[in-house]
């Protein structure tokens, strides 16, 4: 479902969901409706849980000599799918020089903030990039209704994305959107459900 909220219940779940919305706020006062230069710096953030999570997991799962039941390559994957995202929008939003800068330097920031969140807490890091998504599903159909409204043109998709997704060789902007909202939906439950599991105190990684 698009419109599905978690409710954060416990202190860290109130916590992660806090932290997202105080990123939202500026991403909100920076970017406003440039919602496919709100893409890029989403989707650089969001490339970087995934790959931070497979690291430390697979480190987990050496040190204890464990199966990691295969959520380091799903994790994996995720990050992948993030890149492909930020790589699409960079072909639509071609950022300047600054918002460029701005993407880095988030990069930096957030790759050190999620390390340190993940080493702490795996329960809190799942369930702050559960947050994250719901959030992106929300810049979406923002970014989707501003299409229909004809206030940002629905142009022709790059290639990168037809291929990526498959999809019509004549499809726009408005396909490009509704496939990276799924993908952030499918994200966005894939990290709740890891949380959960934590929560219930149910183990991740397996012994062989």
């Amino acid at each position: 479902m698009l419109a599905t909220h978690r409710p954060a219940i416990t202190l860290r779940d109130k916590f992660a969901y806090g932290l997202v919305k105080f990123f939202r706020f500026f991403a909100d006062t920076f970017f406003r409706k440039r919602y496919g230069n709100r893409a890029i710096v989403l989707e650089t953030v969001a490339a970087v849980p995934g790959i931070v999570g497979a690291g430390l997991l697979h480190l987990q799962c050496l040190r204890k000599i464990k199966d990691d039941a295969g959520w380091i390559r799903k994790l994996l994957d995720e990050a992948d799918n993030e890149r492909m995202h930020l790589m699409t929008f960079v072909q639509i939003a071609k950022p300047n020089w600054f918002e460029r800068f701005v993407v880095f330097t988030a990069q930096m920031i957030f790759v050190v903030l999620y390390l340190a969140m993940y080493a702490i807490s795996s329960r809190t890091a799942h369930r702050f990039v559960g947050y994250l998504e719901e959030e992106a599903v929300v810049s979406y159909n923002h970014y989707l209704a501003e299409i229909d409204s004809g206030r940002i043109d629905n142009c022709k998709a790059p290639t990168i994305a037809i291929n990526y997704w498959k999809l019509s060789p004549d499809a726009t902007l408005r396909d490009v959107v509704i496939a990276v909202r799924q993908d952030e939906v499918d994200h966005r439950d894939v990290n709740h459900f890891l949380a959960d599991k934590l929560y219930k105190g149910e183990k991740i990684i397996q012994d062989i």
